[in-house]
This record gives structure tokens, C-alpha cells and sequence, in this order.
């Protein structure tokens, strides 16, 4: 009896796992996707665009911040293919990212890829930046001190460029990267989408008060249809979405598990009155990428290049697509610290740069200026106002910032430029607040 017992609880269990195993293959959950889609991505870019080993990202980045079940991913890399492949537990949920040139890393779901590719920008000359990439710092004493305290820099930094009236004056690097390394800028990328739209309205082919129903028709149905551009960069659309990461939410989805992020984003129902909320949204910027894009049409995936990167000598950006093509305009710019520093700079010149007006004459003021209802804490053109660690705006500064500690002060009135990029999940606290103070404070002594 007791054989027999035992006989039908030992065949239970390997009915019981032959049917988990089965499930994880044919419908792995939605979490499990997202994790190795994730990994597939981060390791995809890192290694195609950054250069760095792979199994470093892995460890370091994927696996060492995140949640605990990254730490059963396992990745394959096929550098001919250019693609990197990766699993959870070694036999579920694959994911693949597939590199092309210019355009980086996309996650494949069930869409085919197009051929579309950018040829890299030539090389600087050895001119003085911003001109070239020349950097020939006398770096004074109290900014040397300051970039080398590790408390000022938080703990996963991974650069520091300081600019003050045009010039680089300070810069720092930690182990195994350089001033020739992208890194990745996160929602700093927003901000660059802006950037691109204020391209378009300066050449006439864009203006804030556009409706966005022709490349959403069916908003024309519903109170969408009175959403402007002006309210998607004021992130006030009114427009439904989460931003939780660290589980399965609409920016996880949209990021992870879906080909079309632009119409992921747009399919979203209005969740309240348009400009009544203030709610930070990737799918928001996302969805403003695709609407610039249709406004040119073929010519969409070469103009970032030629309106933006190109002028300002920002030769190392790779701003990154989906695989349908479509700018993933609020996350994805892999760039060199130095250019995301020329990217600020000429914010911080109201949008001129070399004689050039990059940005329509007084957009820069209009994006500076506050969104009434984020009480303060953003401005009109994916900006914020309110310094990083929710800490109080500082005087006439605004900020770029983006996940995993990734920061771009613009200091107005001290004609300063701060860049901080790093891996530093939001649980440690940092701001650098603090470094920027520090390094204000050294030119005014």
C-alpha cells in the first residue's frame, strides 16, 4: 500500500513539472518575457555599439541590480549575425535583439526586420571641443578633488564632463570606460526628442498645436483628437499609462514585448481631461517619435543625423529603433559623454550653436518654462525643473534625467554644463545635486 502510495505521488510530481515545463515553453508569463527581452536588448547594445564584453553586461548590468530571476539569464552572442539571443533558465522565454548599423539593437517579436541602416558619422577633427574632440584641460585643483570623490560621483558612476563657458574643464572616467565609450542616457532621450521636434517647427513642417490624428486615426474618435503636441511634451495628454519598472506595466510592455512601441503607446484610452494631470509617460515621447517621423516619411531615419547630431558634432550618437522602424525617442540614445555634453551646451545656448540657430529663436524659453500641473517639478519640453532625488529646484537650473542614475544639470546663470552618466538604481539615493554644488562653488572661489 505504501509502494503503491508512493508510486502515485512520485508520477503527481512528474505530471506536475512535465506540465510547468511545458507551460514555460509554449506561454512563458509576460515577466519571465520581459526579463530576457531586457537582457537580449542591454546586452545587444553594449556590445554592438559600446564595445564591452558581454558577459560583463550581463553580470554587471542586467543581473546585479535587477530582480533576483535576471540571475538565471543566460545569453548567446553571434557576432557574424550580430544578434544576441537570451533564455531564463537556459531553455525559457527566448528573446532576441538583432544590431543594425546606425540604427542599434531591436528586440524581435513577430515582425521581420527591414534592411534600413545609417552610415556612421566621420570623425571629429583634433580641434578644441566643442569644435573637435580635443580636450586640453588645466584642470584646476578643487575640480580635480571634487571628481574624485566617490561619494560626489555615487556609487556605479561611470563619467563626469564639467563645462563652464564653453569649454570642458573637467572630466572623469571609471575603470574600463572612457571619452570614447556611448552610454546609454535613458529618458535623458526625451529630452532629444524634443530637440528634434523644435528642428521641425523651426523649418515649418511642425508646429506645437498639431493635432496627432494623422498618425493616430482613430483619436479623431474620442477626446483624443484634441491632444496636441504641446501636451504630449508637457506630458498632460491626459493619456493612460504606468511607468512602474521592476514588474510587468505599460512601459515594461512597451519596451519588451511589443514590435510596434509607437501604437502600443497611442492605443492607450484618455484617462482624465487633457492638461488637467500631470503623468510621466515613455509611452508618451514614443508616440510623439512616430508622429515626426510620418511628417517626413522615407527620409525619417537619416534626419536626427542630419538636423541635430550632425551640427553639433555629436559623431558617436546611435539613437535607437524599434523594429518597425520607429525612434524609441523616450529611452534608447547611446552616446559619448562629451556629445551628450554638446547636447547640453547648446540648450544652455538657447538651442545656437557655431552661428547656427539649431532650435527655432525663444524654444528654448518655452521649454524651460514650467507645466502648471507637475506643481513645479517639470517644464513644457521634457525637462525637469525639480533637481534629482526630488530635491528642490536649484535657482534657474533644468535637468535632464534618465533611469539608473543618468543626469544632465544646465546651469543658466553660472554658464555651466553637468554631466553625470552611470549605473545607480534609484533605491541608493543619489542625486547629483550635491556634485553640481560642489563644482559651482569651485568657480566661484
Amino acid at each position: 500500500m505504501i509502494v503503491k502510495a508512493l508510486k502515485i505521488v512520485a508520477g503527481t510530481l512528474i505530471m506536475g513539472v512535465v506540465a510547468i515545463v511545458g507551460y514555460l515553453l509554449v506561454a512563458p508569463p509576460d515577466l519571465l518575457k520581459v526579463g530576457t527581452n531586457y537582457s537580449a536588448k542591454m546586452v545587444c547594445s553594449n556590445v554592438f555599439i559600446a564595445g564591452r564584453d558581454p558577459d560583463e553586461v550581463l553580470k554587471v548590468d542586467v543581473q546585479a541590480p535587477g530582480h533576483p530571476l535576471l540571475r538565471q539569464i543566460s545569453i548567446d552572442v553571434d557576432r557574424d549575425q550580430q544578434v544576441v539571443t537570451a533564455r531564463i533558465f537556459r531553455f525559457f522565454a527566448p528573446a532576441t535583439s538583432q544590431f543594425r548599423e546606425g540604427l542599434g539593437c531591436a528586440n524581435v517579436h513577430d515582425a521581420a526586420l527591414s534592411d534600413a541602416s545609417i552610415a556612421a558619422l566621420p570623425p571629429l577633427s583634433d580641434a578644441l571641443w566643442p569644435a573637435g574632440n580635443n580636450v586640453a584641460v588645466s584642470q584646476n585643483p578643487e575640480v580635480a578633488r571634487i571628481l574624485s570623490d566617490q561619494t560626489l560621483l555615487g556609487e556605479g558612476y561611470r563619467a563626469v564632463v564639467v563645462v563652464k563657458d564653453g569649454r570642458i574643464v573637467g572630466e572623469t572616467y571609471a575603470e574600463g570606460f572612457d571619452e570614447n565609450t556611448p552610454l546609454l542616457g535613458w529618458s535623458m532621450t526625451k529630452t532629444v526628442t524634443a530637440g528634434l521636434i523644435g528642428t521641425l517647427i523651426k523649418s515649418g513642417q511642425m508646429s506645437l498645436e498639431d493635432s496627432l490624428t494623422a498618425s493616430y486615426p482613430n483619436w479623431a474618435e474620442d477626446q483624443r483628437a484634441d491632444i496636441t503636441i504641446a501636451d504630449m511634451l508637457a506630458m498632460a495628454s491626459g493619456l493612460q499609462w504606468n511607468e512602474g519598472y521592476g514588474d510587468v506595466s505599460d512601459v515594461t510592455r512597451m519596451l519588451f514585448l511589443t514590435d510596434d512601441m509607437a501604437t502600443f503607446a497611442a492605443d492607450q484610452p484618455a484617462a482624465s481631461e487633457i492638461g488637467a494631470d500631470f503623468n510621466y509617460s515613455s509611452g508618451t515621447t514614443t508616440a510623439l517619435s512616430r508622429v515626426w517621423q510620418d511628417k517626413l516619411g522615407d527620409g525619417s531615419l537619416a534626419y536626427p543625423q542630419q538636423a541635430l547630431f550632425e551640427p553639433l558634432g555629436m559623431t558617436s550618437v546611435v539613437l535607437e529603433t524599434d523594429a518597425k522602424d520607429s525612434f524609441v525617442g523616450s529611452s534608447y540614445m547611446y552616446a559619448t559623454a562629451r556629445d551628450w555634453a554638446r547636447f547640453g551646451q547648446m540648450l544652455l545656448q538657447q538651442g545656437e550653436w557655431n552661428g547656427q540657430q539649431i532650435l527655432p529663436e525663444g524654444f528654448t524659453d518655452w521649454m524651460f518654462e514650467p507645466v502648471a500641473v507637475s506643481d513645479g517639478a517639470y517644464a513644457q519640453g521634457h525637462l525637469w525643473l525639480e533637481s534629482p532625488g526630488d530635491l528642490p529646484p536649484y535657482e534657474d537650473a533644468v535637468w535632464l534625467q534618465g533611469h539608473d542614475g543618468q543626469f544632465i544639470g544646465v546651469f543658466h546663470s553660472e554658464n555651466m554644463v553637468v554631466v553625470r552618466l552611470g549605473l545607480t538604481p534609484s533605491r541608493q539615493g543619489y542625486s547629483s545635486l550635491p556634485l553640481a554644488e560642489e563644482l559651482i562653488a569651485a568657480f566661484q572661489n
